[in-house]
């Protein structure tokens, strides 16, 4: 396998002009530290580091007081990284990790405790993960579901649409799908019927979905990503209740284009969501009630 070097993430991040609530919230950050978390062998790509100590600079700079610190692919299922850094930070951080088949109610109470509120399953970037298809997920979810956790999807929901439908209304789990259903405007976008239908689990209350990625979606090779503006507006009008805003940060695999600048990416969200009472929803209503804050 080719395991290609990350560049970094622009290291200047310019503040957003739109004031952001109290509470406002990052809900999709990595954070790498290989020293202290090496790297799984079967991996993608390479980070560069990256620790909690600079994407919270990052979050004060931006005006985020709060965030969601997923695990990475190149991690596999040693979540120390990002469990350190909730555990850390009880009332600012949260973690969503990646575990196995077979994982325990005793191993999830042992995350619960260090600020974990969900799983990640990860079918594009498989890297170090483990599932390899959401039929897997089912027994997992039973030992999820007493503790009030969620499943968070990586996964390209044009290709799945009818087994994602099949999983969030027989799992009986809350689920939220990254990078606004990780559609590329190249394969429709917007215009797919798979993306279209994916609209409709948002309508119909069954899905979360994040505001993250742009790039990884985008034709186009630097910010602004006009050409996801739609599908943005669509998923906020479909579900403004179950919307939430990341940063992706610090964009790994990002090895075509311009590096976007941080601030300039949130910049975007007061042209999808112009009125502040829905931006606040976003930022900080939405993620308070989704992970627990």
């Amino acid at each position: 396998m080719d395991i290609r070097d990350c560049p970094g993430p622009d290291p200047h991040p310019r503040k957003p002009a739109m004031a952001l609530p109290e509470g406002a919230c990052d809900t999709h950050f990595h954070v790498f530290d290989a020293a202290r978390y090496p790297y799984q062998a079967a991996r993608g790509y390479t980070p560069p580091d990256n620790d909690i100590g600079v994407a919270l600079a990052l979050h004060d700079q931006l005006g985020l007081s709060r965030g969601v610190v997923i695990q990475a692919s190149v991690h596999g299922t040693d979540n120390r990284a990002v469990l350190d850094a909730a555990s850390a930070h009880p009332d600012r951080l949260r973690a969503i990790v990646a575990v196995a088949e077979g994982v325990t109610e005793a191993e999830i109470a042992a995350m619960h405790a260090k600020g974990a509120r969900g799983i990640r399953v990860n079918l594009v970037d498989r890297g170090g993960m483990p599932f390899r298809s959401l039929d897997a997920l089912a027994e997992v979810a039973e030992v999820l579901r007493p503790f009030g956790w969620h499943v968070e999807l990586l996964v390209h929901v044009e290709e799945m649409a009818a087994e994602l439908r099949k999983l969030a209304e027989t799992m009986r789990l809350p689920i939220s799908v990254g990078h606004i259903g990780y559609t590329k405007v190249a394969k429709g976008g917007i215009d797919h019927p798979g993306y279209r239908e994916f609209l409709a689990m948002l309508r119909d209350g069954l899905l979360w979905v994040k505001l993250t990625g742009l790039a990884r979606i985008s034709a186009e090779p630097e910010f602004p990503y006009a050409d996801t503006a739609g599908m943005a507006r669509a998923v906020i009008e479909a579900a403004p209740d179950r919307v939430l805003w990341g940063s992706d940060w610090p964009h790994v695999s990002h090895f075509q284009g311009v590096m976007p600048n941080d601030g300039d990416v949130l910049g975007l969200l007061a042209q999808w969501a112009p009125e502040e009472a829905l931006r606040r929803r976003i930022l900080r209503d939405n993620p308070a009630r989704f992970y627990g804050f």
